[in-house]
């Protein structure tokens, strides 16, 4: 299955444009408000019956249901104080709002209209866009909109280098004094209550964020007729992965595939989203309960991580763009005996560089304070240095006061780029192992925002403080 492409069917929208793309914002809201007014009822209903009894057990029973109906109501009353904080329809209606949303492809959902709205509740008057760059030839029009339909007294557009959400600049929109930050094109990977929290004023005032994925609507039905080609129906049995920006068009496909294979699985990395995957974090996939991994993406980056946590399961990839499934590969053999060289030459380091990332949130304090608390323990010497990107030519400049490096910034940094540089350049993982502290696996762990793993990740809690 090298390299298999599939003819493009006739009538395709550019880029995988979907027609008739329904209103995400109104449509769902009447569905609920819909589901709750049944749901009161029929639970009155229920009620009202159960009630009319006469022997003891039958009122304990009634109160127990009457009990139910209350939280029940509870419930309802909480959905529909949701339905109030829905999209005013003079922003959905707005002529000059849909006239230049027209501008940006219709496949992209840059939930435009939920940010306007987002942005007048908040009162917001500075206002932080910060997308990666495959987005930025957006971030003007954005601007625009915002200022002028929003009422925004300036949108700034951040064009610093964005890999992934983990590069949220938040410290930087607050420097730059504003009250609102806008980060398109990743999951919700730092916390909003953190970001409020680690960037507010001394006056108590915090920054707003926002975070758009930007749904991207592909052509889900060619992607299951490629599958559909490719493997045979019902004995196959499937995993679903991809980035965020197509989560809902794997969701889709799911649903879709299973109607021709009776093992189709969408699995999850806590606590990312079903189906999510990250450059260095990715799903555990059992072995043997599968045969084929189906990736929807267009680069290998975030497909990388996925062969690295899984090596034997076969990989394929469907770029929406060029509409071709293909079979990947990665060497997972030559890789981890390439790092367990570097972790054996860092073994008998005794002087150590802990670079601190500084790009958006990359580095984690948490991390660096661990490995600090690591190397006092084997008695080495250190220093902290904070970098916003690590470049071989800038680590070079302190080579002869540095034995090993320990980056707290991207795990496939070391994994990637380790080689290029003259002194051994570890991740966390690796100078627990290089200390004796953790095991060196068969398969090289991507859990670098998973939960539930060890000291070197961002979600670990020490025993201690539990």
């Amino acid at each position: 299955m090298e390299n298999m492409k599939v003819s493009k069917v006739s009538g395709e929208e550019k880029k995988g444009a979907s027609s008739n793309r329904p209103n995400r914002f109104v449509g769902p809201n009447k569905k609920k408000k819909a589901q709750v007014d049944v749901d009161t009822q029929a639970a009155g209903d229920k009620t009202k019956s159960e009630v009319s009894v006469s022997s003891k057990r039958d009122k304990a029973l009634a109160v127990r249901l009457a009990l139910a109906r209350r939280r029940k109501g509870k419930t309802a009353t909480g959905k529909r104080a949701a339905l109030m904080n829905q999209i005013p329809d003079d922003i959905l209606n707005d002529p000059e709002l849909k006239a230049a949303m027209a501008q940006l492809p219709s496949n992209y959902d840059f939930q435009v209209a939920k940010t306007i709205w987002c942005l007048k509740r908040a009162n917001a008057k500075r206002v932080a866009l910060q997308l990666p760059e495959g987005l930025l030839m957006f971030a003007c029009i954005l601007s625009d909109i915002f200022e002028q339909i929003a009422g925004v007294e300036e949108a700034l557009v951040m064009a610093d280098v964005t890999y992934g959400a983990c590069c949220i600049d938040d410290y930087g929109a607050r420097a730059l004094g504003c009250d609102f930050m806008v980060h398109y094109g990743h999951s919700c990977l730092v916390p909003i209550d953190v970001t409020s929290r680690g960037c507010g004023n001394e006056d108590g005032n915090s920054l707003k964020l926002l975070y758009v994925f930007v749904d991207i609507k592909i052509d889900v039905q060619h992607f299951v007729e490629c599958v559909k080609l490719s493997f045979p129906e019902n004995s196959t049995r499937l995993y679903v992965l991809g980035t965020i920006q197509f989560a809902a068009s794997l969701h889709h496909a799911k649903e879709l595939l299973e109607k021709f294979y009776s093992n189709v699985d969408v699995p999850q990395a806590k606590p990312l989203s079903k189906g999510e995957v990250l450059g260095c974090t990715s799903p555990s996939l059992e072995y043997g309960e599968h045969d084929a991994l189906l990736f929807i993406a267009d680069g290998r980056f975030h497909l990388e991580s996925a062969m690295i946590a899984n090596p034997y399961l076969p990989a394929y990839r469907y770029n929406p763009y060029d509409k071709i499934l293909s079979r990947e590969s990665y060497d997972s053999v030559k890789m981890r005996g390439i790092r367990k060289s570097v972790i054996d030459q860092a073994r008998i380091a005794t002087r150590w560089g802990v670079i601190m990332g500084t790009l958006g949130r990359q580095g984690n304090p948490a991390i660096v304070k661990r490995l600090e608390t690591l190397l006092r323990k084997n008695k080495c010497e250190y220093f902290v240095l904070l970098l916003s990107e690590t470049f071989p030519s800038k680590l070079q400049l302190m080579d002869r006061k540095v034995d090993a490096w320990v980056q707290v910034a991207c795990p496939r940094l070391s994994i990637d780029w380790g080689t290029s540089f003259s002194k051994p350049l570890l991740s966390p993982y690796e100078a627990y192992v290089a200390f004796g502290e953790a095991e060196w696996k068969d398969i090289y762990p991507q859990d670098f925002y998973a939960k539930g793993s060890g000291p070197w990740t961002n979600y670990y809690e020490d025993p201690k403080s539990v």
